[in-house]
Formats: C-alpha cells, sequence, structure tokens
C-alpha cells in the first residue's frame, strides 16, 4: 500500500527483513496466528523488540480477542459485536429476491416512462455483449493488471492506492471489521483498456456532463472491487445524480435481511441465500442510524453512518416490516438503476467485481442545478425530508405533500446554531424507545416526502447568491467549471434551453443578470442579445455576456463595496494608459461605456459613471461614507487598497454581508468585443513555436505595463501611522522595530494590510 503523499516507491527501503531477524522467513499470517497464542505479557514484550514488531503487536483485533480471552466476570456484547464482524462469513445469510422489479429488454421510452426519477429497477441482459462478462474475474484481471495501483475506498481523507495483486492478497487474508474495497475514479487513465470491456447501456447514454472537457469534469465511473463483507455504506449521490451499477463478478446484497430471534451474539439467524444486496430508500427518508449534518455558511454536507455490516445486524433488526428499505438481490450480470436522490447501501456477500456511472439526463438536471445553488436548507430537505424542517416551516408547507395516515414513533428533530442534525445513533434500548414510544411529535420520518423541484426550490435562501457566496468544498464541481458547464449546455444543446434555463436560475440566477443586460443594451441602444447570448460565458468571476460587438462586464462579486472598487480601478487603469499613450493601449480592449443599473420601483434604471467623482444613488450612502469624493477617482487603485485593509481589520464581514444582500445595485463596463478565441480554446492546439511566440509578446506587454506610472496617492487617506515603522511591521514575527526604515505610503498600506490577514488567519486557526 502506497500513500499518496509518501515518497515515491524507488525512495523507500523495506524495513521487514531486519526487523523481524529470523522471523522473516514466516509469511505475515503465519506471525500473526503465533501472536494470537502467546500471552498478553509476551505480546507486549515482543512489541519493544522492533518497529516492523510493533505494528503486529499492536493490530486492534488481535488485542480485543487476547483481552476477551482473559477477562474474567466481563461481558460486553459491543465488544463482541466488533470482533463477530471481522470473522463473521456470509455464506450462510439467506435473503428474499427483494422487492425490486427485475425488466429485461425494457425500451428507452418504457424506462424514462416508468423508471427514470421515479423508483429503482433491476435491469437484465444489457451486459450479454460485454468483454467484461468473462473477463472481468479476479484470477484475469490479477494476471493482466496486477502491477497497477487503484485507488482505495476508506474511511479517511487520505488518499491511498494499492497494487492489485496486493490488494487480492490483502482480499484473501484480511479480518477487518470495515474491509478496504477498490473504489477508483481513474482507472480509465490508469489502465484504459478496461474502458474497452464495457459499454454505457443505451438507457443511460444521456449525459449533460459529456460537455465537458475530462479535466473539468467530476468523476463519474468507478471500478470495484471488494471483499466479502466489504460495501459502501448509506449515502445519497455526490450532486443528487442519478446512477447505473452493473455486478460482474460475485454477489451484491441491496439491503432486506431476514431475521428470526435466536441465542446468537447479535440475536439473529439468518435463515437466506446471497449475492450483492442493496438497500434503498426514496428521497427524505433518512435510515435509522445515520446522521446528516449540514453546514450553515457554504452547505457542505456530511452524512455519518455505520458500514454497511454493521447497519444490517445492529439496525435492520429495530425496524418494524413498514420501516423496512426497499431491497433486492443483485446477480452478475444484471444492472441496477438509482434514481436522484435516493438513498442507498450495498453489502458485498462475496468477492465481488463492478462499475458503476453516474449521469445528469434532462430528468434530474434541475435537481443537480438545486444542489450546486448557494445556501443549506435546500440540501438538508432534498436528503433528510421533513426532518430538515422546523414545526413552523412544515405547518406553512403544502399539505398534499404530507400523509394524512402517518403514524407516530420518531421524535422531532432538534437543530442546532451551526448544525442540522438528524436521526443519531442511539444505543439499543434508547432505539427501542424511541421506536416504541408515544412522544407526541409529529412522525416526520414516515411521512410522504415530496421529492418535487417546485416544492424543494421554496427551501432556497434568496439572500445567497452563487458570486457572491461561499462555495462548499463538497461540492462535485467547481464554481467556474460549472459556470462553463452551463454554458457549454447553452451552446451545445439548443433542444434543451428551456430546461437549462431553469438550470442556471437555480444555479446561477442567471434571470437576474439577463434582466440587467437588458436593461443596459436598451439603455445604451446596443443590439438586444440573442438566445445564444442569454447566459454568462463561463470564464471569469462575474457575470460576463459576448455580444456581437462588445463585451458586458457586471460586477457583482464580493458585493456592492467590492463591486465599486473592482470597476473603479479598473477604469483608473484604462485612463492611465491613455494619459501617458502607453502601447499597452493597442492590445487592451476599448471601453465603450459605464456605470451603475440599479432595481428601484419595479423596474431596473441606469447611472452613467466613469469612475470620477461618486455617482448618485440614494441607497449607496452608507458606502459613500468611506469615500473622499475630492479624489479624481474615489474607488481609484489606493483608495481600494485602503478598503482591503479597512476589511481586513473587521473582526467579521457582518456589515459587508449586510451591504451585499440588501442592495440592488450593481456596476457595469462595456468594452470593444476583441476577434478571436481565447487562449483556453488554443493552447492544446498551439505549437511549440508559437507558444514560444506567444510567450514573448506577453512578456513585451508585460514589461509595458511595469513601466506605467503609479497613480498618484492622497497624503489625506494614508494610516495615522504613517513612517512609523513600529505602527506597520510591530505584528511582524523576526522583524527589528529598533532599525527606523523610511518606506513609501505605498509599502506601509501593504504591510499593514499583509499584518492584519495575519493577524485573522492565526486567529482562525486558534479558534478552529
Amino acid at each position: 500500500m502506497d500513500n499518496s503523499e509518501a515518497p515515491p516507491p524507488s525512495a523507500m527501503r523495506d524495513r521487514r527483513s531486519d526487523a523481524l531477524g529470523s522471523l522473516r522467513v514466516l509469511p505475515d499470517e503465519i506471525i500473526s496466528a503465533i501472536l494470537e497464542n502467546l500471552t498478553t505479557r509476551d505480546v507486549a514484550r515482543l512489541a519493544c523488540l522492533s518497529s516492523v514488531m510493533y505494528i503486529f503487536c499492536n493490530e486492534e483485533p488481535l488485542w480485543m480477542d487476547l483481552c476477551l480471552r482473559i477477562c474474567r466476570g466481563f461481558n460486553s456484547l459491543f465488544l463482541y459485536r466488533r470482533l463477530y464482524r471481522c470473522y463473521t462469513t456470509l455464506d450462510g445469510f439467506n435473503f428474499d429476491g427483494g422487492n425490486v422489479e427485475r425488466k429485461m429488454d425494457i425500451s428507452p421510452g418504457e424506462f424514462r416512462h416508468q423508471y427514470d426519477g421515479k423508483k429503482p429497477v433491476l435491469l437484465l441482459g444489457l451486459t450479454d455483449s460485454w468483454p467484461a462478462r468473462s473477463s472481468w474475474t479476479i484470477d484475469q484481471l490479477t494476471a493482466k493488471y496486477g502491477d497497477k495501483s487503484f485507488r482505495i475506498s476508506q474511511r479517511s481523507t487520505r488518499k491511498i492506492s494499492m497494487e492489485l495483486k496486493d490488494y487480492v492478497s490483502y482480499m484473501n487474508l484480511q479480518h477487518d471489521e470495515d474491509p478496504l474495497y477498490i473504489f477508483d475514479d481513474k482507472f480509465g487513465e490508469t489502465v484504459p483498456s478496461l474502458l474497452k470491456d464495457y459499454s454505457v447501456p443505451q438507457l443511460f447514454n444521456e449525459d449533460y456532463f459529456e460537455v465537458l472537457d475530462r479535466e473539468q469534469r467530476p468523476p463519474f465511473r468507478w471500478f470495484i472491487v471488494g471483499p466479502e463483507r466489504s460495501g459502501a455504506s448509506w449515502h445519497v449521490d455526490p450532486a443528487l445524480t442519478s446512477a447505473w451499477n452493473t455486478l460482474l463478478c460475485g454477489r451484491k446484497r441491496a439491503l432486506g435481511l431476514l431475521f428470526a430471534h435466536s441465542a446468537l451474539v447479535y440475536g439473529v439467524l439468518f435463515r437466506i441465500a446471497v449475492e450483492t444486496r442493496w438497500a434503498l430508500y426514496p428521497p427524505g427518508r433518512v435510515p435509522l442510524g445515520v446522521t446528516v449534518h449540514v453546514n450553515e455558511e457554504d452547505g457542505d454536507v456530511n452524512i455519518d453512518t455505520p458500514s454497511s455490516l454493521q447497519w444490517w445486524l445492529d439496525f435492520y433488526p429495530l425496524l418494524a416490516d413498514e420501516d423496512k428499505p426497499i431491497e433486492c438481490t443483485q446477480l452478475p450480470g444484471e444492472t441496477i438503476f438509482v434514481p436522484s436522490g435516493w438513498w442507498h447501501c450495498v453489502l458485498n456477500l462475496e468477492t465481488t467485481i463492478a462499475v458503476t456511472q453516474n449521469f445528469v439526463n434532462s430528468v434530474n438536471f434541475e435537481y443537480v442545478c438545486l444542489d450546486l445553488t448557494p445556501g443549506y436548507h435546500h440540501k438538508g430537505v432534498c436528503r433528510a425530508g421533513f426532518l430538515a424542517i422546523d414545526k413552523a416551516s412544515l405547518d406553512g408547507a403544502q399539505t398534499s405533500c404530507v400523509s394524512d395516515e402517518a403514524e407516530q414513533s420518531y421524535p422531532d428533530l432538534t437543530r442546532k446554531e451551526k448544525r442540522l442534525k438528524i436521526k443519531e445513533h442511539k444505543e439499543e434500548s434508547e432505539c427501542d424507545k424511541t421506536t416504541n414510544g408515544d412522544s407526541g411529535s409529529h412522525d416526520l420520518w414516515r411521512q410522504e416526502f415530496s421529492y418535487d423541484i417546485e416544492f424543494l426550490v421554496s427551501f432556497l435562501d434568496k439572500d445567497r447568491d452563487h458570486y457572491n457566496s461561499p462555495w462548499s468544498l463538497g461540492n462535485c464541481i467547481g464554481q467556474r467549471e460549472m459556470r462553463e458547464w452551463l454554458y457549454k449546455l447553452w451552446i451545445g444543446k439548443p433542444g434543451a434551453r428551456d430546461l437549462i434555463w431553469k438550470g442556471a436560475c437555480l444555479a446561477l440566477n442567471a434571470e437576474k443578470w439577463f434582466h440587467c443586460l437588458v436593461a443596459v443594451c436598451n439603455f445604451l441602444n446596443l443590439t438586444s442579445p440573442t438566445a445564444d447570448e442569454r447566459l454568462p460565458v463561463g470564464t471569469g468571476s462575474n457575470p460576463v455576456y459576448l455580444l456581437p460587438d462588445c463585451v458586458v462586464k457586471i460586477f457583482v462579486e464580493g458585493g456592492l463595496e467590492t463591486s465599486m472598487y473592482g470597476l473603479g480601478t479598473e477604469l483608473q487603469f484604462y485612463s492611465l494608459l491613455h494619459k501617458v499613450s502607453s502601447p499597452l493601449e493597442c492590445f487592451v480592449p476599448e471601453v465603450l461605456a459605464s456605470g451603475i443599473v440599479y432595481f428601484e420601483k419595479g423596474s431596473h434604471k441606469i447611472v452613467p459613471w466613469n469612475g470620477k467623482g461618486v455617482p448618485k444613488i440614494n441607497n449607496m450612502s452608507t458606502l459613500m461614507s468611506a469615500v473622499r469624493e475630492e479624489d479624481e477617482f474615489p474607488f481609484g487603485v489606493w483608495s481600494k487598497n485602503m478598503f482591503e485593509l479597512s476589511r481586513a481589520n473587521m473582526l467579521s464581514n457582518e456589515s459587508a454581508n449586510a451591504i451585499t444582500g440588501s442592495t440592488k445595485i450593481w456596476p457595469f463596463i462595456v468594452t470593444k468585443r476583441c476577434k478571436g478565441k481565447i487562449f483556453a480554446e488554443l493552447r492544446d492546439t498551439l505549437s511549440w513555436e508559437e507558444a514560444l511566440n506567444l510567450a514573448s509578446f506577453l512578456g513585451e506587454q508585460l514589461q509595458n505595463l511595469h513601466l506605467l506610472p503609479c497613480p498618484p496617492i492622497n497624503k489625506c487617506t494614508l494610516p495615522e501611522t504613517h513612517h512609523s515603522t513600529e505602527g506597520a511591521l510591530a505584528n511582524w514575527d523576526g522583524v527589528d522595530t529598533s532599525v527606523k526604515l523610511d518606506y513609501s505610503a505605498e509599502t506601509e498600506i501593504l504591510t499593514k494590510t499583509l499584518s492584519v490577514k495575519k493577524k485573522n488567519v492565526k486567529a482562525s486557526l486558534t479558534t478552529w
């Protein structure tokens, strides 16, 4: 096993031989078996001999077995269960066929009408022509690709890879409580020939993510190899995408164990046969024992869940028949379809090999866009249903989404200040009390939940905006990639523009920015945007529209203050180019117009503004209080630097956020459109000579940029401690403040800003 952060294998020395001495001739499994027959004192002494022996002697199952063997008068059901999960086999486990429909030779129309976006289905006959049906066996894959490394799924943020032959050895010998399994989204790049062994079934050919380049596209396909007892724990697929999963070797069980009481450790006796077992709940039905967290700041979703085997052994027996999931046993050659938003869990009943892909099509497209929209409440509702809604919101929700015959058994959700917590795991006795007791609360878990886009949209935070709100690191795609994706869809799929527009209005608030664009075009007598020009282009951090002869940029990112300083500094830069007749002026687009667009009394209004003076808009009075109107460019570069310094001094951005959320004012600039293509579209086609010529040209223009004179600074805007070395540099570690330095006002602003930002970072890290 190798860690992606570790040195390359060639730089690592195998310590096993030196550390084990004469025992090096024994395989690892023999050494482990010997240790199991020693006393605890002897094992502890052996652990002191070497680093490798220390690892052997500190294996958790070893000590669990030793301690349970010698401890008299001690009985821990929890520890016994953990040990049982390590060593149990599933050969004797019996399962029924499940209650998911099986379909052979289904047409695309029938699939779309009956199943897509509605319910799961097992599909037969889709893999009959795949070479993988016969070649994807453990022996054949190991023989062909044994020295290839594949990514391992584990409960850790660390990326672990293992050569296939080493993983197969681990798989055959392991007794882990939660076995590792291969779950590799890069297998197509690691072993391209594997992609030739299967093809995407025709039913799933529509995939809106295909318009993105491979490096832009989020992970979407996985090669899966797992031993008995392994499997994916409860989850909803990323970004509410749909998925298909084909089992090629082995048996999978998607939930659905049948139990009978007995005197066994788990109090159950399994009476059924198995493959791969799937368990599924419709959207909004959080499985028992699963906790959903949604961060209120960036909408990041975190799910705490037991392993799949633990859930089936510990939680499934507690469910009443009416609360059990939808279940099925997946056989080799069968493909299961999982609709958008469905919870699912998988248990491998023996060694299995599978391939799976997630996709976005016309049915789930709006749900994917909704999940990529800023905010947190709607993400909680999409996954946890009514459990994510407080009572006041629930009472005001659409009553048609609630079943009138719901019974009472699950307690109300309690929301904490910064987290949305749902159905935390309790001890077994508490679970019994919760399930059987009558708390007088709404039975939110059993209520019928409407996974309807119009209903879910009602939980969006209207004050959040794509260009201003934090982007969740848990999103499957970045902000720029998402904008590029929607723009490419808009251009590449003209027949689906009604649907794409709906998604863009959710994810980007595209309708609001389009209305601003129309107002600017009408005011300046520009040609009205065509259908191709309704969406902003994907590049840049603000809405940018490409019209036939010009480019319109609306400043949004960072709120009103940041936007004003952004436009102000650009206009000052253009003015400076013209004033000094810089050669750079020939390669910078000409400014055709600039101003402020704002929404007032039901309509958009325009105020022209060239960066000089202060625009006269009533709602900007709070912003204007910090601006010096006597400056030629009140929102120029030095005013912007002072603004960044004052913003860094604020411990929180509450005031800035208030301006961002409450104003409907946006600066804009219109420039002449350059001919040709952007570099991103050309870089892969440039020859080496062309790339060198381009680099030389850019170097010349960079020199011209550095030759520009620095805009004059207004002394009245300087900090009070100017020319006080102690005031500017006192917070920098390692700086000798006893030395008097004569530095410029510009340097002081820079050092002060960096100093305050450093303090803020240290404070944030300390708090974290």
